[in-house]
């Protein structure tokens, strides 16, 4: 078995899941009287989000380098951001790791081309939304990445860091959503939304929401259980 060394905190409320569903994945797969080791560092996803907000790029490389760093010193063989956001200094930290990342977004991309799906919109943070480094692993895989008009990427955004990253669900928050996952759906055609925030399962799933949903925290767990198994 490898060791999983996660950088969580961002925020709680999907770190939570990420250390359940993976220990628990991994006891389904290889036996009731086992579960795996591994290490959390914890940062401050509000950090993480006013590094991003300043474009204090370098900066927010060094922050999560030193929790790659603490997971490396605690024996961790690989490891893994539990965030869609962070991922926008993601090839940064890949190159100064000593050991290896394993990407929410390529585990995504991985997963949209095995269900041969062509055209998804994107929700998730405003930096999220508005950068590239979310749609640039998909280029060369003929999957179009849509995303919400800006009035919605703002009410999106807001939502995510004033009620979600406190663990707040409230039913007219996700009717707005569903408003704007039905006119995506609509006017563009998309086949499934991707749940680029780790915290948007929260709110939304394939029961509640007008198409169904790409989960990237559950797919990133189920890759991780993977990569433990060996």
């Amino acid at each position: 078995m490898k060791k999983l060394g996660l950088v969580g905190g961002m925020g709680p409320e999907s770190t939570i899941p990420y250390y359940h569903d993976i220990v628990y994945g991994v006891q389904n797969r290889v036996g009731k009287d086992f579960f795996p080791n591994l290490t959390i560092e914890s940062v401050n996803v509000f950090d993480v989000l006013r590094f991003c907000r300043e474009e204090k790029y370098d900066e927010l490389v060094e922050y999560l380098m030193k929790a790659v760093n603490n997971l490396v010193q605690s024996g961790a063989d690989f490891a893994a951001l539990s965030a869609n956001t962070p991922h926008i200094v993601f090839k940064r930290l890949q190159e100064k790791s000593t050991i290896p990342l394993i990407s929410i977004i390529e585990a995504t991309r991985d997963e949209a081309i095995r269900l041969e799906m062509h055209k998804l919109g994107l929700l998730g943070t405003i930096f999220t939304m508005t950068g590239e480094f979310f749609k640039e692993p998909f280029y060369g895989s003929d999957i179009e990445i849509i995303t919400p008009t800006v009035d919605e990427m703002e009410f999106i955004n807001s939502k995510i860091v004033s009620e979600l990253e406190h663990g707040i669900v409230k039913e007219e928050t996700l009717r707005g959503f569903q408003k704007i996952i039905e006119r995506m759906k609509n006017d563009n055609g998309i086949e499934a939304i991707v749940l680029g925030c780790t915290e948007l399962p929260l709110l939304l799933n394939d029961e509640v929401s007008p198409v169904p949903c790409l989960d990237t925290m559950k797919i990133h767990v189920e890759k991780l259980v993977e990569m433990i198994i060996g």
